[in-house]
């Protein structure tokens, strides 16, 4: 569905997309993670024709140029910057919307309703947008970008600045439209949102895609060990070996086994007050590939 080879884009002496490869199959969630900087919404700008590549290509199903008509008609872009009228209502944003994908008549009208109820704004369809709260202006940007029914839909941290219930309900029309099989293209810096929405995620800094994978695959190539906190309950049996060190009858170790060395130390005779495992996640692979130094 989507194919991007080569990729290059610099603003002057500024690289901010350097050589970036991916695919995005039908149907597929696909999330793009990185810092501030990192070249995301550059990227997400030269797929959208927003913006012409240096150098490389994109494809979008079967066709090399996304400035024609034919493949704007299939795409959906909700921009990080809210692109509202606030001085129209939801109702006539979305009728703005759905006139420039060539929408009229009882189908116009009917994406326009299905949009109101996908941003659950339906009782507000008549106030103007600027008397909406944040999370609801993100949620009418999302359905002014889907509001001409697109196969394919492009979404540029889309649940920036916005309320938990506003979140989760974005999160749920998300995954709905997953399972009608779009193909969504999803950047963030959220890694709970990957994790969650993703069936594959690029995590990419400074322009380059650092690793690709689903998100188990990051972890498991990435992440490093799970770290295990364990309170003893009595003494440790002499000469038992212990796989880290015991403090105040705390055992710390990191395994890649957690509950076999678990296990092993209980067949031994240890017996444990507590045993937490810290599994890794993406944010520990995130931080390992990209850094922990602050991105302003």
């Amino acid at each position: 569905m989507i194919q991007v080879n080569d990729l290059h884009k610099s603003y002057g002496a500024v690289l901010a997309v350097d050589g970036i490869s991916f695919e995005i199959s039908q149907g597929e969630t696909f999330g793009l993670l990185g810092p501030n900087g990192a070249g995301k919404t550059t990227t997400i700008h030269l797929l959208t024709g927003a913006l012409r590549p240096d150098e490389g290509t994109i494809n979008i199903n079967g066709t090399s140029d996304p400035t024609r008509l034919e493949v704007r008609r299939r795409v959906g872009f909700a921009p990080q910057a809210l692109a509202l009228y606030d001085q129209l209502t939801g109702e006539e944003n979305l009728t703005f919307f759905g006139k420039l994908y060539g929408l009229s008549g009882p189908r116009l009208k009917e994406r326009v309703d299905w949009g109101l109820t996908f941003a659950g704004l339906t009782e507000r369809r008549a106030d103007r947008a600027m008397t909406y709260s944040g999370g609801m202006k993100r949620r009418l940007n999302l359905a002014c970008a889907l509001v001409h029914d697109p196969a394919v839909v492009f979404l540029d941290e889309p649940t920036a600045g916005v309320d938990p219930q506003s979140r989760n309900h974005i999160f749920e029309g998300i995954e709905a439209l997953a399972t009608q099989g779009r193909t969504i293209l999803y950047t963030t810096h959220y890694m709970e949102e990957a994790q969650r929405l993703c069936d594959r995620v690029a995590i990419m800094d400074h322009g380059h895609i650092l690793a690709l994978d689903t998100v188990e695959g990051l972890i498991q190539r990435h992440g490093g060990l799970s770290v295990i906190e364990a309170e003893m309950e009595g003494p440790v049996p002499d000469g038992l070996e212990l796989p880290g060190k015991l403090e105040e009858k705390v055992l710390r170790f990191e395994s890649d086994r957690p509950f076999d060395e678990a296990g092993r130390l209980m067949a031994a005779g240890v017996k444990f007050a507590a045993f937490r495992v810290e599994r890794p996640n993406l944010e520990v692979v995130f931080l390992a590939l990209t850094g922990r130094r602050l991105r302003d």
